[in-house]
């Protein structure tokens, strides 16, 4: 990495990736600002003129800001989902229009289920079709609040696929499975899983901070997808568990049901290319997901893990 930023504004620190990044910036001597909905955020949503403040000066700003996916869609999940997303990211482009020294660059969550359903072939950013549905209208709305904000910097989407890392994120829940006995394919297993550990997330974002010339939506996801029966199988392995019953697509949209999540997450095949990240020189240090699990592995407490579910 040839610069880093002295500060960086943060939102959504809350969250797994967030906490992640807030550890990973202060690490290193980087000074983390945030914005939150609570009073121990730096400012809070409800507070224009304290967001402006704590923007200006700064390097870089990071929204990770928006209620978890893992829910029912109902009417009113799927409003707090879309609200809090296109919000945040509005009054990200007021404030940023306002502040007296802008960062250079705006990096904005974004989400690698914007593109279709896919096992043809993977979807990169300039020749990936845009998919249908609830979820894929919330990414497009979230990215259009971003690119059309009146703030005249740099901006990124980050079409994140599955992330995962030891301590919680999306890991928790299939490493549960394995432990008692359901670690098989889900559905028919041939779905892909687009995946990247939480640590090159990190470093996609000293990425693109050291390269001014990328800027629109950057897929994030290793060049190395695994489909849903080689990941369980894989997980399978790390733990050391030699045999995971499946689970039938018709049980998991009732399991949803159950557990109040929607079977999507699981079933929808996601097939995600780096094509910005591989042709601007990224490297991954996790690029296959044996070295990803064995790491999560080796900092993965025994027994069954925290889930939040609903």
């Amino acid at each position: 990495m040839s610069d880093s930023p002295s500060t960086v504004v943060l939102s959504g620190s809350s969250g797994y990736i967030g906490r992640y990044l807030r550890r990973y910036y202060e690490d290193r001597g980087i000074r983390v600002r945030t914005i939150g909905r609570g009073t121990a955020s730096d400012a809070t949503w409800s507070d224009h003129r304290g967001v402006v403040d704590v923007l200006d000066g700064s390097d870089v700003v990071v929204n990770l800001a928006g209620r978890s996916v893992s829910c029912r869609y109902n009417k009113t999940n799927a409003d707090e989902i879309m609200t809090s997303r296109v919000q945040t990211t509005s009054q990200l482009g007021r404030a940023l229009a306002e502040v007296h020294q802008a960062p250079t660059l705006w990096i904005n969550a974004s989400t690698g289920t914007i593109y279709r359903d896919s096992r043809d072939r993977p979807m990169d950013e300039r020749s990936g079709d845009i998919g249908s549905g609830f979820s894929v209208e919330v990414a497009r709305a979230w990215e259009r609040e971003l690119f059309d904000a009146d703030a005249k910097i740099r901006k990124v989407a980050l079409r994140m696929s599955i992330v995962l890392g030891a301590g919680g994120g999306a890991i928790n829940p299939i490493i549960d499975l394995a432990r008692v006995g359901l670690g098989g394919k889900m559905g028919d297993g041939g779905q892909k899983f687009s995946w990247v550990h939480v640590a090159d997330v990190a470093r996609v974002l000293d990425h693109l901070y050291d390269h001014p010339d990328i800027s629109g939506p950057v897929n994030v996801a290793t060049p190395f997808p695994v489909t849903n029966e080689e990941l369980m199988q894989q997980v399978r392995n790390t733990l050391g568990r030699s045999h995971g019953l499946p689970t039938p697509a018709w049980l998991l949209q009732f399991g949803a049901r159950v557990i109040r999540t929607e079977a999507e997450l699981v079933l929808k095949s996601r097939w995600v290319d780096p094509h910005v990240l591989r042709d601007s020189g990224f490297e991954f240090r996790y690029p296959k997901l044996g070295d990803a699990l064995a790491d999560i592995a080796s900092e993965t407490p025994r027994g069954l893990l925290p889930v939040t579910l609903g």
